[in-house]
């Protein structure tokens, strides 16, 4: 009887031992863990609010939600990868670089050079010199007869 009790007694520390030892290697994540993904995420709510600054309570589940997936052992790369799948990309801060969104990436950069090809062109054109021009104006051969018809129809008028 003694040692059934003794083997009971000391199951039961083991099993608290094990107890003990699963919960302490999850600790619970801090503000500064859910805030840093935070900040990479957007409102649901708001328009362009990021989420670890925003007040409703939409966000305040976010962060719950972030925190306990963070409790769970997820990666950072994981929880925003939940988020977009869940509501799409416009809820990061850095659109993913893949499909069209690398015209995100692409298309700034070309205009920027567009417009500097733009600006030099237009100062180039600004230090050329002027062409002088002529104030005689020499008569195009064509149009001679036809001058010559018009005098003569306004001398017959006169």
């Amino acid at each position: 009887m003694k040692r059934l009790f003794a083997i009971t007694i000391l199951t039961l520390l083991f099993a608290a031992f094990r107890i003990g030892t699963a919960s302490a290697q999850q600790p619970t994540p801090s503000d500064d863990d859910v805030n840093a993904i935070a900040k990479q995420l957007f409102c649901p709510v708001c328009e362009n609010t990021p989420l670890d600054v925003c007040p409703t309570q939409a966000c305040a589940q976010w962060r719950a939600l972030i925190r306990e997936k963070l409790a769970e052992g997820w990666t950072e790369a994981q929880i925003k990868q939940y988020f977009a799948d869940q509501y799409g990309a416009r809820v990061l801060s850095e659109p993913p670089r893949q499909g069209w969104y690398w015209l995100v990436y692409l298309i700034p950069p070309a205009l920027f050079l567009v417009g500097v090809y733009i600006l030099y062109r237009a100062f180039q054109s600004m230090k050329k010199p002027a062409p002088a021009v002529s104030e005689e104006v020499e008569p195009d051969s064509g149009n001679d007869e036809y001058l010559r018809r018009v005098e003569e129809e306004l001398k017959k008028r006169n």
